[in-house]
């Protein structure tokens, strides 16, 4: 069967396909939040976690410098789902050993990828979901191109290869299902960022217009961006926005400096988490927490507290 797949044939077929979640056998899960006006919302964080380079560690802010400080920004949070972008295989490997009551999917490769080492290809968005909380009831995985279905395909000038995750989930609680869509969009070819987004809109469109869905992820574009725009005219609404007004909150990336970065005063705010359908936020943060002037990465990670009508 040949591996070229229209965006039609893509969108049919997408639905059916499903990856296998890497599941840790141990069942101990994160505290629950005191606060009860939260206790009945899901906290969802979006966290790029800036790739294990070796020129980072020479400076100082390697993985092995701050993942320790990463993985307790995170688990303050006290988090149901969590979002990750740039993560390589022995990242999702230290997270997953870190958050044994978790489950992750999306780490697929790098044999489906078109370069096996290195930046390009095997950097990935999984998604982490408390297995206490949740049932996996599918998932799957797709790249951002003409050829979705291709591993590590690039289209549109795109810089590199880049792909989406998706995880539907139900609560054990109540039955209540819902979708998670995580990606990381170009960071040079505003053309290719368009296109991809558009890919994901169209695929995520497929689903009544009330089934609860949330887009998450680092889109390298600000609010004043086409590709923000796109997504509201697709019916999605920006957590963060719903929460604490339409003016641009500022900068995400700090470049491991947070308030010391040079350039903060024009930087903005391009990781979001945003919703679709029955379910609204009631809290979203930008989350600026450090240990000792030392940052989890060179982006802030963002949060929202969700409800599901």
């Amino acid at each position: 069967m040949s591996c070229k797949l229209n965006r039609k044939d893509f969108i049919r077929a997408a639905s059916s396909l499903a990856i296998f979640p890497l599941v840790s056998n141990d069942r101990a899960t994160l505290p629950s939040r005191p606060n009860q006006r939260f206790r009945s919302a899901h906290r969802v964080l979006t966290c790029n976690i800036r790739v294990d380079l070796p020129a980072d560690a020479e400076k100082g802010f390697g993985w092995q410098d701050r993942k320790g400080i990463c993985i307790k920004i995170i688990a303050e949070q006290q988090p149901d789902v969590i979002c990750l972008q740039e993560v390589l295989k022995g990242q999702m490997e230290d997270l997953m050993a870190a958050f044994p009551g978790f489950a992750g999917v999306g780490f697929d490769g790098p044999e489906m990828d078109a370069h096996l080492t290195g930046y390009h290809g095997v950097a990935k968005n999984p998604i982490l979901f408390s297995k206490d909380r949740y049932e996996l009831v599918g998932a799957g995985t797709y790249w951002l191109s003409e050829t979705p279905l291709r591993g590590g395909s690039i289209s549109w000038g795109s810089a590199r290869a880049r792909h989406a995750n998706y995880v539907r989930l139900k609560e054990r609680e109540t039955n209540k299902e819902f979708r998670v869509i995580n990606l990381h969009l170009d960071h040079k070819s505003q053309e290719a960022r368009e296109e991809q987004v558009k890919l994901v809109l169209a695929e995520a469109a497929q689903y009544t217009a009330d089934f609860p869905q949330l887009l998450t992820g680092d889109f390298n574009a600000s609010m004043a961006n086409q590709v923000y725009r796109l997504v509201l005219e697709q019916g999605w609404r920006d957590s963060y926005t719903h929460i604490h007004g339409d003016t641009e909150p500022g900068y995400t990336v700090h470049l491991f400096k947070g308030d010391r970065y040079e350039k903060k005063a024009k930087g903005k705010k391009i990781d979001f988490i945003f919703a679709k359908g029955h379910v609204h936020a009631v809290d979203a943060e930008i989350i600026r927490d450090h240990v000792g002037g030392q940052y989890p990465s060179d982006h802030y990670f963002v949060s929202a507290d969700v409800k599901l009508k």
